[in-house]
Formats: C-alpha cells, sequence, structure tokens
C-alpha cells in the first residue's frame, strides 16, 4: 500500500489486494468507505494535493446508460461551492468508472455520534444551516442528491459538507428500497417506497431525518428490519429527541407524509437563519446561500442555545421584532460581544436567538384530492399484505369445510376482494392516514 504523502487520516483503511493503486492522474493510497454505490479511496497527485475517488458500480455499456450518468454528473459539477464537496470530474471511458470530488478531512457525521455522542446547541444549529444550504445549492442547480444520510455528511475544520449529491441518480438508484443498501432505508421519504416521482422534497425529507438522528443518536423511525422501517416511515409518525422549538416545528413538517407539505429547502434555511438571528430581511439567492455558508463555518462560542422543555409552549415574542428592553426567557442577554471575524451582514450572534415568523405563505396545506388518495391507498402494501392474509385464511377456512381446492379457492379469492375493496372505499373515504405526528 502506498503512504500517504500529507498528514495521517483518521479512518483510512488499507487497501485491499485487488483494489486499484491508480485513477488517472491520482495514485491510491487507501480506503474512506465502502456501499452500494461503490468504492471511495483516498487519491493525491503528485503535488500531494488530495481528492476522493469514488469508483462506481454501474454498467456504461449501454449507451443510454452512459448518457444518462455524464448528464448527471455534469449537473453535479454545477452546484455552487456552498457547503459541499464539489464534483470534479468523472471517467466514464475506461473499463471502471470513477467520480473524483474534493477531499473534505473529518469524520463523517454517523461517525462522528456513534464515537461522541449526539450534537445540541450551536453545533446542532450549525449543523442544521449547513446541511440545508448544501441542499438549497444542489437544487437550485436542479440535482436531487438521492441519498443524503448521516454517513454523506462531513463534519470539516470549515462546517459541515455534504458530498456524493447526485451520484445516487446517475448510478440510476432513485426507484425504491428493493435498489438500495438496508442502512438508508430510515432517511428515505414514502414516496420512494411508492411509484410516485422522485424530487427535492426526498431530500427535504433525507435532511430532517439526518438532523434527528444527529440531536438523538438514531433515525426517527428506527434502525431494525427493512420492512419494519417502511411501514413506520409510510405510517406512523417520527419519534423525535428534544430539540430547540423552531427545530422541531421545522422537523416534523419536514417529515410530512406527503411530499406537498414539505417545505423546500430554502425556505428551511430562511427560518433557520432567522432563528439565529442571521438575516431578519428577504435575500437573494445568493446572499441567502452565504449567509448559509457563514453560520455553518463561523466561530462560534462554545455555549448551548436557549433549552426548552419539549412539552412546554415555545417562548418566543411576538411581534412588532424590534428588540425588546427586557430579556427573553429562559436565559439572559450575555456581556461578551459578537466575535469580529464574521461578516456583519450574516453576522451569527452567540446571545440568544430570536425566532421571527416567516411571512411566506405555506405550501401544498391543502387536502389530498380523493383520486391521489385512492391511488395510495390502492398500493398501499400493508393494505394489501392483509387482504392475502385474510383471503388465505377464507380459503383455508373453505377447505376445511367442503374438503375441496375449487370451492376453498373461491372462498379464498371473495374473503381477499371483500376485504381488499372495503378497505380501500373506507381509507379513502376517511381521507387516508394522517400525515403528521
Amino acid at each position: 500500500m502506498s503512504e500517504p504523502a500529507g498528514p495521517p487520516v483518521p479512518g483510512l483503511a488499507r487497501l485491499w489486494t485487488h483494489d486499484p493503486v491508480t485513477a488517472g492522474p491520482y495514485r491510491l493510497v487507501g480506503r474512506l468507505g465502502a456501499g452500494g454505490q461503490g468504492v471511495v479511496y483516498l487519491g493525491e497527485d503528485d503535488a500531494g494535493d488530495r481528492v476522493a475517488v469514488k469508483m462506481v458500480n454501474v454498467d456504461l455499456s449501454d449507451p443510454r446508460a452512459r448518457s444518462q450518468f455524464v448528464k448527471e454528473i455534469a449537473a453535479a459539477r454545477r452546484v455552487a461551492p456552498f457547503c459541499t464537496a464539489q464534483v470534479l470530474f468523472a471517467e466514464v471511458d475506461g473499463e471502471q468508472p470513477y467520480v473524483v470530488s474534493e477531499f473534505i478531512e473529518g469524520p463523517t457525521l454517523h461517525r462522528q455520534v456513534r464515537e461522541s455522542g449526539p450534537l445540541a446547541g450551536n453545533a446542532l444549529h450549525r449543523l442544521a444551516v449547513g446541511t440545508v444550504t448544501a441542499l438549497a445549492a444542489i437544487h437550485s442547480a436542479g440535482v436531487v442528491h438521492c441519498d443524503l444520510k448521516p454517513d454523506n455528511v462531513v463534519l470539516g475544520r470549515d462546517g459541515p459538507r455534504v458530498i456524493d449529491f447526485g451520484i445516487a441518480r446517475a448510478l440510476g438508484v432513485t426507484e425504491t428500497a428493493s435498489s438500495r443498501v438496508m442502512g438508508t432505508t430510515a432517511y428515505m421519504a414514502p414516496e420512494r417506497f411508492r411509484n410516485d416521482a422522485v424530487g427535492p422534497p426526498c431530500d427535504v425529507f433525507a435532511w430532517a431525518a439526518t438532523i434527528a438522528f444527529a440531536a438523538g443518536g438514531r433515525p426517527p423511525f428506527g434502525n431494525d428490519s427493512l420492512f419494519a422501517v417502511m411501514h413506520r416511515v409510510l405510517h406512523d409518525p417520527p419519534e423525535l429527541p428534544p430539540l430547540p422549538p423552531v427545530l422541531d416545528e421545522l422537523i416534523r413538517e419536514c417529515l410530512a407524509k406527503d411530499p406537498a407539505e414539505r417545505p423546500d429547502a430554502e425556505r428551511v434555511l430562511v427560518r433557520l437563519l432567522r432563528q439565529g438571528a442571521t438575516v431578519t430581511a428577504p435575500l437573494r439567492r445568493e446572499s441567502l446561500l452565504e449567509a448559509g455558508n457563514e453560520t455553518a463555518g463561523a466561530p462560534t462560542p462554545n455555549h448551548p442555545l436557549p433549552p426548552v422543555p419539549p412539552t412546554a409552549p415555545q417562548p418566543h415574542p411576538t411581534p412588532p421584532t424590534t428588540p425588546q428592553p427586557h430579556p427573553t426567557p429562559p436565559t439572559t442577554p450575555q456581556p461578551h460581544p459578537t466575535p469580529p471575524t464574521t461578516p456583519a451582514p450574516f453576522r451569527a450572534g452567540p446571545t440568544q436567538p430570536a425566532y421571527l415568523p416567516v411571512t411566506e405563505p405555506g405550501v401544498g396545506t391543502g387536502p389530498d384530492g380523493a383520486l391521489r388518495r385512492l391511488r395510495r391507498e390502492a398500493l398501499d402494501a400493508w393494505g394489501i399484505s392483509t387482504a392475502l392474509f385474510l383471503g388465505s385464511a377464507g380459503a383455508a377456512a373453505g377447505y376445511v369445510a367442503s374438503s375441496a381446492i375449487g370451492p376453498a379457492a373461491a372462498v379464498g379469492a371473495v374473503a381477499f376482494v371483500v376485504v381488499y375493496l372495503v378497505r380501500l372505499l373506507v381509507a379513502t373515504a376517511l381521507g387516508g392516514r394522517p400525515d403528521h405526528g
């Protein structure tokens, strides 16, 4: 194995016997990680500059697959470098395709939480801001991440960075859990388990699940068996750890079962920045992303945001939003100044953040249409399974009563159809299951 020319990288594993040793101009010096999409290596050029090289598991012999891969990677390269690890280039003509990205030194969020415990206070706030800033930048370039999870967030020296965006879509892994590794199921939106379109709302759902993991050490829908997690994602409310009121409200909105009811990434970012008193007026997209980037990477004092019991009402003042002469509970403003290293328009102050309500109208707050509910309930795996079970029980009962296969099969078929149709009509009439916990 080649030894890294630069400083050692924590968590870097030795190359395996059959691993490649070079990728274009880079020599591969160790393994950074591996998953269902491929193996990620640490690469170095002759000058000692480091990159992340992902050897992807995809067959590009099909011209259509190759064209789609090139198209998605080209889109990923256009993503603005706000809280993201930039995609530098991709090799598609060789025997082994690979993607080269900026190397971010630091642990993944998953490793950090596993080894050091959940995040809280400013660390959690900066993580939430940084990761949703990355999503806003990714979505504004017309890219969908499709695989946001704690393993794809690196806690770099200058703040959190989102990696691997667009790779899952380039590989065509956008359909259902059957083509995914089990570990990512807990961060997949409900529509990923249906035949619905995959888009930015899927990433917003995954962002909320990732932040919940960072705050509590476990995904909001568990991480046990694949089908148990799928059922909870589709039907059950999330189990969230204690969170600051504004973040708790945002997370619950972003975990809505209906993608139309989730706010987009830019709106989430605005609400987080207003909660931190970073912005108080509308900003252009570029300025908004810059503010998010500054907040996520700014050196802030190591003290927590004001804790609020999860059962208590939110203690923010109501408009007007001008500064009040009395302190806002539960903490008293501190006399220390704001760090001078943060630019004034985007300063992330160390004092208690004042929540400024968002004035933009909500997105998709109306009820589902009857046809949409009917389609969703007709494809519900849990309901179909229940009807199949009762139909099988009816067939067994018929066989016991008549000792003939024909009548037993007829009884089972009738039982299945009756149970399926009754459940479908009742669920549709009642408006389906609730979307919020």
